[in-house]
C-alpha cells in the first residue's frame, strides 16, 4: 500500500466515493465525492502529535478497526500503516465540529497548520479509460443467527474480533483476554455462521474453514487454551492447506463434525458453572453433546456489500444469485464484465482468499492495461440505429436499455455505438418502429425465413 501511495503514476483519493459514471470504454467520466478529513494531506507529515494534543486525554470512542474492542479519540489514524499517514477527525464526536466550543489543542499543536475545521466536501470529475471495481465483501451480521448468542453473551466473538485479539497491533497487543479480563482455557470455534444456511446465506463462503483453522492455531499459541472446531464439512482446497489441517490435528485441536444448535449459559451439570454451553450433534458418534467453553468464536461467512445494487446500477454491472457482481464468462473472461472497459477484482466478484484475490486483481490490472495500450476501440457491428425521421421522442427506449446506450439529443433518441451490445430490447420497445437492429432488420429476418421455407 505504501508503494502504491508513493508511485508517481498512482493517485490515491481517500475518503472518496464514485457517485456518477458516464461515457464508454476509453472515455469514461467519473464524478467523485471526497469527504473532508479536516486535516490537509498536502501539509500533514504524519507526526500524529494532534492525536496526543486532543482535549480528550483518554480514548473514549469505539475503534472501528479494532471492531469496537478498543477505543480511540475524535482525531485518530484509521489503522496502523494507513496510507497516507494522515489522521482524520470524526465530525460525530469532535467537540469543535459538533458544538464549536473546544480549545482546539490539536490545531495549536500542529506546527504545519494542517488542521482545518473549515474543510468542505468536494466534488470533482476525472476522465479515465477503464474502471476496475474492487468493492470487496461484508461479513454476515451474526445477529442474524440469534441462537449463537452474539450480543447477548459477552464472550461470544466474531472471527474478525478474535483476529484483532491475536494481533500484536490489536487492543490487547496479541494477548487473548476475555471481556471480563480472564484468559480462556477452552474455546469453541463455530464454522459456517451465516453461510450454507437457507435462512441466511445458502452459499459457501470458501474462506471460513481456513481462517477458522488459522484462528485455532493462533488462539492456542497465544493462550494455551483447548480448542474445539465445530464444522459441517472441512474444505481445504489450496496449496498447503491440507497440510495445515493435518498440523492442527497433530497439535491436539479437537474437530467435531456437526452443526451447533445453540449457545447458552444454562448450567445443568457439574463443571458448567460460568461457562458457555454449546449443544451440538456429533455426527461421527451419533450423539448430542454439551460442551462447556470459556469463549466462542463465530466464523461468519462473506456476502456482497450492502450497496452492491447501487454500484451495479452505477457501472452497468449484472449480479449473480449470491449478490456478487457477475463476470462476463466464468472461464474465458473471469475478470471482465458485460460493460466494456469495466473489470472486477478480488471479492467484488465472489468470496476468495488472499492469494486468489491478489491473482485476480493482477489479472484485472493486466486486462485494463492491455486495453489502453491498443490505442483504439473495436466494437461489434451488430448495434442499434435510430431513424431520426421516424423517432417521435417518446423516450420509451431510454429506461429499457440495459447498457444505458441511448440518450436524448435534440428531442430524438440517439444510440451510442460504443455502448450498444445489439440486444434488440430497444428495437422491440419502440412504438413507432424508429429503431433498427443493424444486420437484424425485419426485412433481413423475413428474407431468411422465406429462404428456409422455399
Amino acid at each position: 500500500m505504501m508503494d502504491a501511495g508513493r508511485h508517481p503514476r498512482i493517485k490515491l483519493m481517500t475518503c472518496s466515493e464514485v457517485v456518477a459514471v458516464s461515457g464508454y470504454m476509453g472515455n469514461y467520466r467519473a464524478t467523485i465525492r471526497t469527504k473532508p478529513r479536516y486535516i490537509r494531506e498536502d501539509l500533514c507529515v504524519g507526526c500524529l502529535q494532534c492525536i496526543d494534543a486532543c482535549v480528550f486525554k483518554k480514548p473514549r470512542f469505539p475503534d472501528e478497526f479494532n471492531m469496537g474492542l478498543g477505543l480511540r479519540k475524535p482525531v485518530y489514524l484509521p489503522f496502523p500503516q494507513a496510507t497516507p499517514q494522515v489522521p482524520l477527525i470524526d465530525p460525530e464526536n469532535c467537540l469543535q465540529l459538533k458544538t464549536g466550543k473546544c480549545k482546539q489543542g490539536c490545531a495549536e499543536k500542529c506546527e504545519r497548520k494542517a488542521v482545518d475545521f473549515e474543510q468542505k466536501e468536494k466534488i470533482q470529475e476525472v476522465q479515465v479509460g477503464t474502471i476496475i471495481v474492487a468493492t470487496g465483501f461484508k461479513t454476515v451480521d451474526p445477529h442474524k443467527v440469534p441462537y449463537y448468542g452474539y450480543g447477548k453473551y459477552p464472550n461470544v466473538y466474531t472471527a474478525l474480533e478474535a483476529e484483532r485479539l491475536v494481533s500484536a497491533s490489536g487492543p490487547t497487543e496479541g494477548e487473548v483476554i476475555l471481556r471480563d479480563g480472564r484468559k480462556p482455557e477452552t474455546v469453541g470455534i463455530i464454522h459456517c455462521v451465516g453461510s450454507r444456511d437457507e435462512k441466511t446465506n445458502r452459499w459457501c463462503s470458501r474462506v471460513c474453514c481456513m481462517y477458522s483453522l488459522k484462528l485455532a492455531h493462533l488462539i492456542r499459541e497465544h493462550s494455551g487454551a483447548k480448542i474445539y472446531n465445530f464444522y459441517i464439512d472441512m474444505r481445504t482446497p489450496g496449496k498447503g492447506y491440507e497440510e495445515f489441517y493435518n498440523k492442527l490435528l497433530e497439535e491436539g485441536v479437537q474437530f467435531i463434525r456437526g452443526r451447533v444448535a445453540e449457545v447458552t449459559d444454562w448450567a445443568v451439570k457439574p463443571g458448567e458453572e460460568g461457562k458457555l454451553i454449546l449443544r451440538v450433534e456429533d455426527t461421527m458418534i451419533g450423539q448430542v453433546r454439551r460442551i462447556p467453553v470459556d469463549m466462542v468464536v463465530l466464523s461468519t461467512g462473506l456476502e456482497s456489500q450492502p450497496d452492491a445494487a447501487k454500484v451495479s446500477a452505477l457501472f452497468g454491472l449484472s449480479r449473480s444469485a449470491d449478490g456478487f457482481f457477475a463476470e462476463a464468462h466464468p472461464k474465458l473472461r473471469p475478470v471482465e464484465t458485460n460493460t466494456d472497459g469495466v473489470f472486477l477484482a478480488g471479492c467484488a466478484q465472489g468470496p476468495r482468499d488472499v492469494p486468489d484475490a491478489v491473482a485476480h486483481a493482477g489479472a484485472a490490472a493486466s486486462m485494463a492495461i492491455a486495453l489502453l495500450n491498443k490505442g483504439e476501440v473495436t466494437i461489434a457491428p451488430t448495434t442499434a440505429k435510430v431513424v431520426r425521421e421516424k423517432c417521435v421522442g417518446c423516450g420509451d427506449c431510454l429506461p429499457v436499455c440495459p447498457y444505458t446506450a441511448i440518450s436524448r439529443v435534440e428531442g430524438k433518441a440517439e444510440v451510442n455505438a460504443a455502448l450498444c451490445k445489439g440486444c434488440g430490447t430497444c428495437v422491440a420497445t419502440c412504438p413507432s418502429g424508429a429503431i433498427e437492429g443493424l444486420h437484424f432488420t425485419d426485412e433481413q429476418l423475413v428474407a431468411q425465413i422465406e429462404g428456409v421455407l422455399t
